[in-house]
């Protein structure tokens, strides 16, 4: 795995045991919420993380970002398809995507490389 990708993974798996282990109710609830719902459904898995993806850039989020595109990757996305979906980010978010459309690119290129 590739230094970038293994940083994020183990920083974020560290950070969600310590929020998880100081037993907040609520922060449970969302966490068990976001995981049931990009569980497969009427929808399929590979779907909801484009959906995730396209959310994510245009909310400006560089962690989700990585999050769903290392998720859309594992469910078979294709570089054509994250490319679209990131196309799609760009034209609904705009021009202020366009520096999270890079760094989205280069995780994107970091995944690629650890197969």
């Amino acid at each position: 795995m590739s230094n970038q990708v293994n940083e994020f993974n183990a920083y974020r798996s560290k950070m969600n045991e310590k929020l998880l282990a100081d037993n907040n109710k609520i922060i449970k609830r969302i966490f068990n919420l976001d995981t049931n719902a990009y569980s497969e459904g009427a929808l399929d898995v590979k779907t909801k993380e484009l959906l995730g993806l396209v959310a994510s850039a245009v909310l400006r989020c560089d962690d989700c970002v990585k999050y769903h595109l290392e998720h859309a990757r594992n469910a078979g996305s294709s570089k054509e398809e994250i490319m679209e979906t990131l196309g799609i980010a760009t034209l609904v978010g705009g021009t202020i995507v366009v520096p999270h459309l890079r760094r989205a690119y280069e995780y994107w290129e970091a995944l690629e490389h650890e197969s």
